[in-house]
């Protein structure tokens, strides 16, 4: 298959699913995958096809491939972390949720949406105080709520040893 019909399948098929016809969409992705296998973008969206439609377990090796393979833009590759960590934690593999959450974290660290499913992985593995300690400096970060942001310093301090007393 050439490139140019590559395109032409792959984007109908995210239209597909972008209209809400996520079964046609998925059955198109399933066969441009088989059609495609080392294609990191193709494998991508054939993982999102099947998240989209709760079938968590078969989304897994799709985004393992999209994100082994090189090829996928930032934005893609920073979803498919979050779709990969949001899976494996959904799927009850905590740990497996942790490591590829970290990993994205650590590669796209101004992501906010990364570092709150890492903590909420975190909490999984009963990781609570680095869980919550995320959760605060993310807080302390980005909110826009006036009362958080005068106590933005405090916040950060104490979110580095919640167990402290004076």
């Amino acid at each position: 298959m050439n490139d140019e019909t590559r395109n032409r399948l792959l984007a109908a098929a995210v239209a597909l699913r972008e209209g809400g016809r996520r079964q046609e969409a998925r059955a198109r992705l399933v066969e441009l995958a088989a059609a495609r296998p080392g294609d990191a973008e193709v494998a991508y969206q054939t993982a999102w096809a099947h998240d989209v439609l709760e079938l968590e377990a078969a989304a897994v090796p799709h985004y393992e491939r999209a994100l082994a393979l090189p090829g996928l833009t930032e934005e893609d590759r920073r979803g498919a972390f979050l779709g990969l960590g949001s899976t494996y934690r959904v799927l009850g593999r905590y740990e497996e949720a942790v490591a590829t959450l970290r990993t994205g974290a650590d590669e796209f660290p101004a992501d906010g949406a990364l570092r709150t499913f890492l903590a909420m992985a975190l909490f999984n593995t009963g990781a609570h105080h680095e869980s919550a300690r995320l959760l605060l400096e993310l807080v302390a970060t980005t909110s826009e709520d006036p009362s958080v942001r005068a106590y933005r310093r405090a916040i950060q301090h104490y979110a580095q040893d919640l167990d402290a007393v004076v």
